[in-house]
């Protein structure tokens, strides 16, 4: 399913630059640098949900622009088109027979990483959409040295039909201690907030709408009507550890 918003574009918002670097298997990722500030500013790397692309966050990238926030939003290997942007990473996953599933897209997201270490200045931020917001918590609680807070949109236990366990993702936030926002749609609220309990940090941040609410990091979509209030628990969270 495609998925189209508008954005109007502002006197301070400047176009974002495609950028590209590699996985470590030799894929070339595609991402949008939306940098409108100096490099000491807090970078947040942003990841989309499945079947999407970086598109998902053409109207958010900018409002977290405003915030203060330079943002990176990338392509993982495992998606494919929103909001008219294609996703670059999987056709050239799909290019170089090299597995699309969720888990491969693990890979992408560990160089995102690595590639926000050279160009951030400031504090780096992981922000993932539905399964990559499980595997943004999974990847910030194995580089707590270099990833100063998370948030998850949706997370969940995405990862059985590729053989891991039911509490994967549970397990691998056990020793979290770094800032971590999570947030989800109503529906979802018990199954995320089994991976929420399973996180120790003391600076956490787990935000349900008193609305039905939306799956994944497209809450945020003006196109819905109670955005207004994740807006105000991200804005919330990200100002209070920036």
């Amino acid at each position: 399913m495609i998925f189209f918003i508008s954005f109007l574009f502002t006197d301070s918002f400047a176009q974002p630059e495609k950028v590209y670097f590699a996985s470590k298997d030799g894929i070339r990722i595609t991402a949008d640098y939306y940098r409108i500030h100096a490099d000491t500013v807090p970078l947040i790397i942003l990841f989309h949900q499945a079947g999407w692309s970086r598109g998902e966050y053409i109207e958010i990238a900018p409002r977290l622009n405003q915030l203060g926030f330079n943002c990176l939003a990338v392509d993982l290997r495992s998606g494919k088109t929103v909001n008219n942007i294609d996703n670059e990473t999987f056709l050239e996953a799909k290019k170089k027979m090299k597995e699309t599933n969720y888990l491969a897209a693990e890979t992408d997201i560990i160089a995102a990483v690595d590639y926000g270490l050279n160009i951030a200045g400031g504090k780096l931020f992981l922000w993932g959409s539905s399964y990559s917001a499980s595997l943004a918590l999974r990847t910030a609680a194995q580089h707590q040295k270099q990833v100063s807070a998370v948030l998850a949109f949706s997370p969940g236990e995405y990862f059985r039909s590729f053989g891991r366990p039911s509490d994967f993702i549970s397990e691998s936030v056990t020793d979290l201690m770094i800032p971590a926002f999570l947030t989800c749609a109503n529906r979802e609220k018990e199954k995320c907030e089994i991976i929420y309990k399973s996180i120790p940090s003391s600076n956490k941040v787990f935000f349900v709408p008193e609305t039905s609410g939306n799956h994944g990091s497209s809450a945020l979509w003006n196109i819905h009507f109670d955005s207004k209030a994740y807006w105000e628990a991200v804005e919330s969270f990200l100002m209070a550890n920036k």
